[in-house]
């Protein structure tokens, strides 16, 4: 077959469609192993930003970046019909979800369109974005099928969910290379040309069965997660009352070597996929009148959080004499995890919006994010003094860390960076409220540290 030679001897065009925090990585991996890419975004802004060698995602460098397009290795485009030139399409953008946590698929839509009209003879397309199951089955395959191909003998067609950790794998140091690859094909030969497209950047490559069952794998990955983090802060709650320490309890429960897998406690859930992607599955489930119950009493746990960690800080300052309401309230972190610039979903946004809602005044610090928007309610909005007819948003830019952690009358550590100096910042606050156990480590601090 001439597609699965093109691999092999690394001839082939590769090409991806959505050049975020899923695709560029995937992207830049192909350019490593020696492909010529065209990676294709809708976002103009974005495209140039790519082609000066301006990196919009962490995990990939603007020195890689930049050495792929001096070597011709790499280039982006906001045209479709470039893809016309491209052996492989590979589809990764988001898959957010849209308002009663009902699935959204414009964007899979908007690139499958434009991909339809330039769709030639012996190309392979593969969808990478998170979906429900029979996403690629009854969505994708009848719009490529349209104008009489045929998946299989025209072109070919598969699934690879991707696996992407955003500011690098946690599990052992874990490589791109070193995460096996699910892949599933429509027919046998589809699944074959998927398989030989990823083995040129994977040390493992996985083949399901259907792929159906590709994208069930990656929503069950998922909800594992979400259910797990869930009972976690299920967990966290149940010892706040009981007037326990939650990590202890965790810690040493994980000294068993079987049966358990430690999660931990936080203020929500937060990023690209956990908190989003499960409700997929849920939407799918209640179609055929299944019930999805973990994942939707996990959901109502996490999002429970953000809450839970406003009333630990409001019950730590009346505990010293103070209101919330004009109390200087420092949120340490807005990103969604650890030393990434990442704040979608993330549960530090809900946190500043019951803060403000509550009548604090607010600041916040994060060393990889300059500014962020936060969303306000009705009561957040008229607390920052906004009017009936006001964007209900308010913006915060970042302030300095130690001048305002010395002055707060609250730290709450949001986020657990590793660029804070915990020692410092705890014999420099009076009040810290701590999200992360991140000063696990500090002997005696001069504050007061209130756990989640």
């Amino acid at each position: 077959m001439d597609l699965l030679k093109k691999l092999r001897d690394r001839t082939a065009v590769v090409s991806v469609i959505g050049l975020g925090y899923a695709g560029l990585p995937l992207a830049m991996a192909f350019a490593d192993a020696g492909f010529s890419v065209l990676g294709v975004d809708v976002n103009p802004r974005r495209v140039d930003e790519l082609n000066r060698g301006e990196s919009p995602v962490e995990d990939v460098t603007e020195e890689r970046l930049r050495g792929h397009l001096e070597a011709g290795r790499f280039r982006a485009s906001g045209d479709y019909a470039a893809l016309a030139e491209a052996d492989t399409i590979t589809i990764s953008v988001p898959t957010p979800l849209g308002p009663g946590h009902l699935p959204d698929l414009s964007f899979i839509e908007r690139a499958v369109d434009g991909l339809v009209p330039v769709l030639r003879q012996g190309q392979l397309v593969v969808l990478e974005s998170t979906t429900y199951p029979g996403t690629t089955e009854e969505l994708i395959q009848p719009r490529l099928e349209a104008g009489g191909r045929r998946a299989g003998h025209d072109f070919f067609l598969g699934f690879g969910p991707e696996r992407i950790d955003p500011g690098g794998t946690t599990s052992g140091g874990l490589t791109f290379a070193d995460v096996p690859k699910l892949v599933a094909g429509a027919t046998p030969r589809c699944l074959e040309c998927v398989a030989a497209l990823y083995e040129t950047i994977v040390r493992r490559v996985v083949p399901v069965s259907s792929l159906k069952t590709a994208e069930m794998a990656k929503l069950v990955e998922n909800a594992f997660r979400m259910v797990n983090v869930g009972f976690a802060n299920e967990v966290a709650l149940w010892c706040h009352e009981l007037g326990l320490d939650a990590w202890e309890v965790i810690d040493a429960a994980a000294t068993k070597p079987f049966g358990f897998m430690a999660h931990y406690p936080g203020p929500g859930l937060g990023g690209h996929c956990i908190p989003v992607d499960p409700y997929y599955l849920v939407w799918k489930l209640k179609t055929l009148d299944v019930p999805a119950r973990f994942i939707e009493l996990a959901g109502e746990v996490n999002r429970t959080m953000p809450a839970f960690v406003v009333s630990k800080v409001q019950t730590a300052l009346e505990r010293r004499g103070r209101p919330l309401r004009g109390s200087r309230v420092l949120v340490l972190g807005v990103a969604y995890k650890r030393d990434v610039a990442d704040t979608r979903e993330s549960p530090s946004l809900d946190v500043l919006s019951l803060l403000i809602e509550h009548g604090a005044e607010v600041s916040y610090h994060d060393p990889h994010v300059p500014e962020v928007t936060v969303k306000l309610s009705e009561r957040a909005l008229v607390q920052a003094g906004g009017a009936a007819d006001k964007e209900p948003v308010q913006r915060l830019e970042r302030v300095e860390l130690y001048p305002l952690a010395e002055q707060a009358d609250c730290l709450v550590i949001c986020t657990d960076h590793t660029a804070y100096d915990w020692e410092t910042l705890a014999s420099r606050a009076r009040l810290i409220v701590d999200t992360r156990n991140a000063l696990r480590s500090v002997a005696a601090p001069r504050a007061e540290v209130v756990k989640l």
